[in-house]
Formats: structure tokens, C-alpha cells, sequence
């Protein structure tokens, strides 16, 4: 992959990760924001990505993204989109 491309996936997946934790959180910080359009890995912004569509919470994205580059490992119930409740009113319907 040259530098345009991968330039344009970063900016690609920058938008992704942006659009994803509006949808799942509503409004974010707009530090957050620039924060996020800082970012230069792919792989990070991957991992993030995975984070923001896993993460039981706000708090536990914002842990995943300020661990930064090192953190590689996403398991746990923190990492479950559906909190016990959400799941007693999906079965009882």
C-alpha cells in the first residue's frame, strides 16, 4: 500500500470511528474529537474502532483510548455492547 493510500484509509477510518461514537454515544467532547483526528496508526484506529463498537460504556472507550498504541488485548464483560438489563428486556421482549 503507498503513502496516498494509506493516507486516505486513515482519514477514512477517522471518520469511521467518529460517525460510530456518535451513533453509540450521542455528542462527544470535542477534545475527544481532536484527539481522534490526530491519529495517524491505523492499527490503533482499528483497534479503537473495535472498541467503540464493543465497549459497554462511554468510560470504557475513553480507558481504550488513552491507553494508547501498547493496548492490544479487548475481552470482558467491559467489552459487552449489551449490559445484563439490555438483555432480560431483549429475551421478555
Amino acid at each position: 500500500m503507498n503513502q496516498v493510500e494509506t493516507e486516505q484509509f486513515v482519514r477514512d477510518d477517522r471518520n469511521d470511528l467518529l460517525a460510530l461514537l456518535e451513533m453509540r454515544f450521542g455528542g462527544m467532547p470535542q477534545s475527544v474529537q481532536k484527539q481522534i483526528c490526530q491519529l495517524q496508526d491505523l492499527n490503533e484506529l482499528q483497534r479503537l474502532i473495535i472498541a467503540a463498537c464493543n465497549a459497554a460504556d462511554w468510560e470504557v472507550f475513553m480507558e481504550e483510548l488513552q491507553s494508547g498504541q501498547d493496548s492490544f488485548k479487548l475481552t470482558g464483560e467491559r467489552f459487552n455492547p449489551v449490559n445484563q438489563q439490555g438483555k432480560e428486556h431483549l429475551c421478555n421482549g
